[in-house]
């Protein structure tokens, strides 16, 4: 890397003032940004900056407002709360008690993920890692539990907020290997954060390596907002090479590697570096596979999802998933009515090609499992959602259609109301942890 091209460079709350795009905000929007970004995480960096926001739209610019905290993301009386609490000049207990008890609002582990994911060795837990589905394990390593920049609407934004307790995080890479090695059912394992790819390459690596000797192991996922948010990072990062190498090793021994992009709007698509980036990762022999949730103020326009398949199918990735904003932090100022999220959906399928027709959605990640919302339709003269499980708890669930109560009103899972009895066993709300081990 030449002294010309980019280092990341973190920018925050401490330090954002000195970028002249801050001079550039009305004042009650600089206030709003630095209320809610001491309840709810705020990072971003000079290339999202500069290449990403188109200033002259602010505050609607779309990545504007998935990347910097905005004021109806507290309610009222949460605002007024902190807002008050930084003209009392309070000091760092006083502040720290106000916010953290706001978080502890925000529903900061939705899914049972503290409760119900939790993987064991021998009878004790395995800090930072979970296993709810049958044959995938999430492993959180500890040196990847921060991002390029933190998305608004991000439901993991508990990961980055320093309070004791919340974070998923495991820096042994042979507890990792120890437990997939004994579950025989488990042939994906997903690296996540935060981003994975913050961490070094030769950081990685310790924890890929073991991976490779295990043969049950059939794909490596990595999950990952570097592509919109930092591609320098498969381009000119001192060890951008040495990660491509990686994959090319991953291959070479037989597994898959899918790199699961968070791409939120398409103009994360349009810098040449993020192009390069996406074509050195497909050279490597990965793939490619783009998700976003469908998040109001952002993306919530048919024609962002149409334009973002289209686009991202060109460049040789392939559409994986629309999500539903999950019921967790700042839900409030980006959710939208289900109903909505699939009209979204289906007008934007309608309008894209065979090839661009692999995406899912619009589904909900909610405690049984994946929520695929189908459509509304009619049943003996009654409205209702028709419904199915992408993955669940109890395998013997998916794809077997269900519905629900029409209720127009409704953003998740939770606040739906089976139609009929024989839709209840869907509906289950308090599931035991399922043993999730496959006999051999």
């Amino acid at each position: 890397m030449t002294d010309t091209q980019p280092r990341y460079r973190a920018i925050t709350l401490s330090n954002v003032s000195k970028f002249p795009q801050w001079e550039t905000l009305e004042p009650e929007l600089r206030e709003a940004v630095e209320t809610v970004a001491r309840v709810l995480p705020f990072r971003t960096n000079a290339y999202l900056m500069d290449e990403l926001i188109d200033w002259d739209r602010v505050p609607n610019d779309p990545i504007f407002q998935l990347t910097f905290p905005q004021r109806e993301m507290l309610k009222d009386d949460q605002y007024a709360r902190v807002r008050d609490a930084i003209a009392g000049e309070a000091g760092k207990d006083e502040m720290n008690a106000v916010v953290n008890e706001i978080r502890m609002e925000l529903n900061p582990h939705p899914a049972g993920q503290m409760t119900h994911n939790v993987p064991h060795i021998n009878g004790e837990p395995i800090p930072g890692m979970q296993h709810k589905y049958r044959e995938t394990a999430l492993f959180f390593p500890s040196q990847g539990q921060t991002c390029h920049a933190y998305c608004t609407f991000c439901f993991r934004w508990a990961q980055f907020v320093g309070m004791d307790g919340l974070k998923f995080a495991n820096k042994e890479a042979e507890q990792l290997g120890q437990y997939v090695s004994q579950h025989r059912e488990i042939t994906d394992v997903l690296f996540t954060g935060g981003d994975p790819m913050v961490m070094k390459a030769k950081v990685f690596e310790k924890y890929v390596e073991q991976l490779l000797e295990i043969d049950h192991v059939r794909t490596i996922r990595i999950g990952s907002k570097s592509l919109a948010y930092w591609p320098q990072r498969f381009v000119s990062d001192a060890d951008a090479d040495d990660m491509l190498r990686l994959f090319e090793r991953i291959v070479a021994a037989g597994k898959q590697v899918a790199f699961m992009a968070h791409f939120s709007h398409p103009v994360e698509f349009d810098p040449e570096i993020a192009r390069t980036a996406i074509s050195r990762i497909r050279s490597t022999g990965a793939n490619i596979r783009m998700q976003s949730p469908v998040i109001r103020h952002v993306n919530d326009d048919p024609m962002a999802w149409r334009d973002m398949w289209i686009t991202g199918t060109r460049l040789g990735m392939i559409p994986y998933y629309m999500f539903v904003e999950r019921d967790t932090g700042a839900k409030n100022y980006f959710e939208m009515p289900l109903e909505r999220c699939w009209e979204i959906f289906r007008e934007a399928y309608q309008r894209v090609p065979g090839t661009a027709r692999t995406v899912r959605g619009p589904s909900m990640s909610c405690h049984p499992g994946k929520v695929h919302m189908l459509g509304i339709t009619e049943v003996a003269g009654e409205k209702a959602f028709m419904l199915e499980f992408l993955q669940a708890r109890k395998p013997e669930l998916v794809r077997q259609p269900f519905f629900a109560k029409y209720d127009g009103s409704a953003t998740w899972f939770d606040q739906l109301e089976p139609l009929t009895q024989s839709d209840v066993p869907f509906f289950q709300r308090d599931l035991e942890t399922v043993d999730l081990r496959v006999s051999v």
